[in-house]
């Protein structure tokens, strides 16, 4: 089941005095994580942006592994900004810049992205169980806003956990989003067949489907190469 409902910092866990916070599930899911990106990254330069950043551990983590691409945090939540911005000047990696706050409602999702100060056209965009907490505006700009940003041949990876065809692919999902439509009726568990079909009204195709731990998946969505619509290839 997904990962963490409760807002970081008010979960218990312990709060470092520079404002850094610490994430259960980032301990236990970084590795799956990183074993899936590499494999397109992996030698590669350019910019990726993390959608949703949470705590920032993770996009430390991933930006250790790849000297050569520049990696732009993001979050609209304040405290999870100031841990993010913690996170960058503990680890004092000069490929992390300073973290964005991006409204995926917005399809523009920030200035930064139109005035120069952001990234240029983006290698991939990252982006962990944010549209199951989240209403389904969310979704539509997380996707419109990689349509326009990636560059050709570009990703968007897509972490939690999803619905096939309808159904859930655990109990334990069954469950949680039952507690998440509690919480808010515009939450909920989404469905791969309308994310996929999200995606093709944007120009984007879905080009894997990756089983990860604790059932959840991660979903690859490619922005087709220059000059050729029809040709999307994995890696």
């Amino acid at each position: 089941m997904a990962e963490y409902v409760v807002e970081f910092g008010k979960d218990g866990r312990p709060v470092e005095p520079d404002g850094r916070l610490d994430a259960a599930a980032f301990h236990r899911n970084h590795g799956p994580i990183w074993a899936v990106l590499q494999k397109f990254l992996a030698g590669k330069s350019g910019d990726v942006l993390e959608a949703g950043s949470g705590t920032g551990q993770h996009v430390v983590h991933f930006a250790t592994h790849t000297p050569d691409i520049t990696w732009w945090p993001s979050d609209t939540n304040e405290r999870h900004l100031s841990s993010i911005a913690a996170w960058r000047a503990h680890a004092g990696l000069p490929n992390i810049r300073p973290p964005m706050p991006i409204d995926l409602s917005d399809p523009a999702w920030c200035p930064a992205m139109q005035d120069g100060s952001g990234p240029g056209e983006l290698l991939a965009v990252f982006c962990a169980n944010v549209v199951h907490i989240a209403p389904w505006r969310v979704a539509q700009g997380l996707f419109a806003g990689a349509a326009r940003y990636l560059r050709p041949g570009g990703r968007l990876y897509l972490y939690g956990p999803f619905k096939r065809d309808g159904k859930h692919t655990a109990l334990s999902n069954a469950v949680f989003d039952t507690s998440l439509r509690q919480r808010d009726a515009e939450w909920g568990v989404r469905d791969i067949g309308e994310l996929g079909a999200l995606a093709d009204r944007v120009g984007l195709a879905l080009v894997e489907t990756v089983q990860m731990p604790a059932n959840n998946m991660i979903l690859v969505f490619a922005r087709p190469p220059k000059g050729d619509a029809g040709a999307i290839t994995e890696g």
